[in-house]
């Protein structure tokens, strides 16, 4: 669920970066503040994706099932 949340606010940083241009055309924001944002959002956004994927990696990690072990047909091994 974590990295769910955490993808989703990834996401959210970048379509805010993105609409960066239409805030400087609405005169929401100037030029160089829309360049610190901008800066900002992207570093942000890649922080969260890789906060996701290694969320879901540990996840994926804990929940996969153990080797099993044993004699069959074909020999003994793990």
């Amino acid at each position: 669920m974590r990295s769910k949340v955490t993808g989703v606010l990834a996401a959210v940083a970048c379509a805010a970066c993105c609409a960066l241009p239409l805030l400087i055309a609405a005169g929401v924001l100037t030029i160089a503040g829309a360049a610190v944002a901008q800066k900002t959002l992207l570093a942000v956004s890649a922080g969260l994706a890789v906060a996701a994927l290694t969320m879901w990696w540990l996840h994926r990690r804990r929940t996969a099932p153990a080797p099993t072990c044993g004699c069959g047909g074909s020999g003994c091994g793990c």
